[in-house]
Parts: C-alpha cells; structure tokens; sequence
C-alpha cells in the first residue's frame, strides 16, 4: 500500500488530483474505503461457497466441493484477496477481517456440529471449537497456497487435495 498515492490514483483513472479529493479526503480514506469494498466482496463470496444447511451426504463430496468453490472464488479475486491480506498492518483492517472470519466461523461451526451429531461424537461442546478453528487455520492456509504463483495449484487440484486432508482428520477426530 506504500506506493499508492492520490497522484498515481489520478493518473491511473485519467483525472486530476482534485478530483480524487472531492471522492475521498485523503489517501487514508481511499485506502480504507478500497479495502472495505473488497473485504465485503470476498466475505460474501465465502459465505457463497458455504452450504446453507448441513450436508449428510457424501463426506469426501462435500469436504472437496465446499473446498473447491472457496478457492474458485479465491482464484476469480485474487487480486482482491492480495489486497486485504496485505493489509495485516492497518488495525481497522484487520479487526474487519476478523470480524468477517468469525462470522464464517460461526457458520462453519453450524453446518459442523449437526454433522459431528449424527456421527455419534461425543462431547461436541468441547470438540467443535476446536475443529472449527482447525478447519479455517487449513482455509487460511489454502486461500494463501492458491494465491502463491510458484505452486501454480487449479481450485479443483488443490479443493481436492485439502478436502481430502480435512476429512482425514475430522474422520478420524
């Protein structure tokens, strides 16, 4: 974000200084406006790739689907998704990207526990947070794999292969 300034904004849109500064006050503003756009872009795009009830169906199915449409998304944005995680040093971003992953947490954490119900595991309270948060420490770990060029993973590759770690672990949890 160092090298974004009003005048290169400007030229980059083809009008002058002035004009960025009757939109936004300050670099600041911009900045911070910029990176809401996107943060609210991407959370909904997660949220897109979520189921909206639990899936009892076929585990390995919609572990790998679920996995794939996030990275799809990832793949669609991933300027975006470059963006917001560079950010990690402005604190108003990252208390929003917080924000917005407990919120996916949260459902993440609804579709699970019903799922971890009918299998018969016991002591879900106590098991769930855990899960959960390992479940979206490997999405983390799979959005910043899917934006690094060197590994060159497609959404579906890399879906797959995730998919097939997470199930391995929650089945045998």
């Amino acid at each position: 974000m160092a090298g974004v300034s009003m005048e290169a904004i400007a030229q980059a849109l083809g009008v002058t200084r002035p004009v960025v500064y009757a939109c936004f006050a300050s670099r600041e503003e911009l900045i911070d406006a910029l990176l809401e756009r996107e943060e609210r872009r991407l959370f909904d795009g997660v949220i897109s790739a979520l189921p909206h009830e639990p899936p009892f169906g076929d585990p390995k199915q919609w572990m790998t689907a679920g996995f794939q449409a996030l990275l799809k998304v990832v793949a669609e944005h991933a300027d975006s998704w470059r963006l917001v995680l560079a950010a990690d040093h402005d604190r108003d971003a990252v208390e929003r990207y917080g924000n917005a992953r407990r919120r996916v947490a949260q459902q993440v954490g609804a579709l699970m526990g019903p799922m971890m119900k009918k299998a018969g595991v016991k002591q879900i309270d106590k098991k769930l947070p855990v899960l959960v948060e390992i479940f979206m420490s490997l999405g983390d770990g799979a959005v910043r794999a899917m934006l690094d060029d060197e590994q060159q993973w497609t959404p579906d590759e890399l879906g797959a292969y995730v998919g097939r770690i997470v199930l391995g672990g929650f089945m045998k949890a």
